[in-house]
């Protein structure tokens, strides 16, 4: 799965690299870089935590031309008289002027380095406002942006994520060169196909998948559970014979009316349902009962 999202099947989505303090995702946010411009798409990076040098170490071989870079690394607040980009400038209207300064015919892919920056100094959901505008303004062919999960509360990483189309953790692996990437994808339909990999990437930025270490959420067919009866090996019987269920089912209950007791109390035939009272010698009959006029 991760050999297919760097080949750029996602059009139009949003991809997520998490990362945290164990393991960095800026190696393999590169590796899309790069992947992106070998597929002559013009790349606009909004770049708040490394410089441009830093950024384009290793894209010696990818056609760099395409790759525009927008500095908000030297004053991202922008306290100085001549700020690059600033973070105040993440909205809609100012990164679709970016995107169109330039002259390439095809939409371009936006790479927010990183969207923890952001999130830091702009409200959760002014950016997640930003990031559903840019998906559906048409201005970007796609978005991929990095994101440190251990700077934000869970409740915010989960908003922002919500809104991706693919989700890829990273951890470190087993081995010094290995890493460990827990991919969630969501296509159009709703269906949701996790996978988890392990990987290594080269110095020419190529990704490498070692191996695929478990399926998540899709079991194979022959390697189902059978299923338990829970009635096997109980001390007496719940289940009936023909003969108990036939005798069930002719059986009369109290509380069910039949169809002749039915028409008896829907259809009384004259001076039924009449209640006769004698008064007894023995009667408490007081003479001063103010309901005495009553014709009982």
């Amino acid at each position: 799965m991760l050999t297919e999202l760097l080949q750029g099947t996602d059009a139009g989505g949003f991809l997520i690299i998490q990362d945290s303090a164990s393991y960095s995702g800026r190696h393999l946010l590169k590796s899309f870089i790069n992947a992106a411009l070998n597929r002559e798409e013009a790349v606009h990076v909004l770049g708040f935590e490394v410089s441009e040098e830093e950024l384009t170490e290793g894209l010696i071989g990818s056609p760099v031309q395409r790759l525009h870079f927008h500095n908000a690394y030297s004053d991202p607040l922008g306290w100085t008289d001549q700020p690059g980009f600033t973070v105040h400038q993440f909205c809609l209207e100012e990164l679709t002027r970016l995107v169109k300064q330039t002259s390439h015919p095809k939409p371009a892919t936006l790479v927010i380095d990183s969207l923890s920056w952001i999130l830091r100094h702009v409200g959760a959901p002014a950016v997640c406002k930003t990031l559903q505008q840019l998906r559906k303004g048409g201005a970007v062919r796609s978005i991929m942006g990095l994101l440190h999960v251990d700077m934000h509360q869970r409740g915010t990483v989960g908003n922002v994520c919500h809104l991706a189309t693919s989700v890829i953790t990273v951890a470190p692996g087993t081995k010094g060169d290995e890493a460990v990437a827990k991919i969630t994808k969501r296509s159009k339909s709703g269906k949701v196909v996790q996978n988890e990999e392990i990987f290594s990437i080269k110095t020419d930025l190529t990704v490498v998948v070692q191996s695929m270490s478990s399926q998540l959420g899709h079991k194979q067919a022959d390697s189902e559970e059978p299923e338990t009866d829970p009635t096997a090996n109980l001390t007496f019987n719940l289940r009936l014979s023909n003969t108990e269920r036939e005798a069930r089912q002719k059986l009369a209950l109290p509380f069910v009316f039949s169809k002749e007791k039915k028409t008896a109390l829907l259809h009384s035939s004259p001076g039924s349902g009449r209640i006769l009272y004698e008064p007894d010698a023995n009667d408490d009959y007081d003479q001063e009962d103010p309901d005495d006029d009553l014709d009982v």
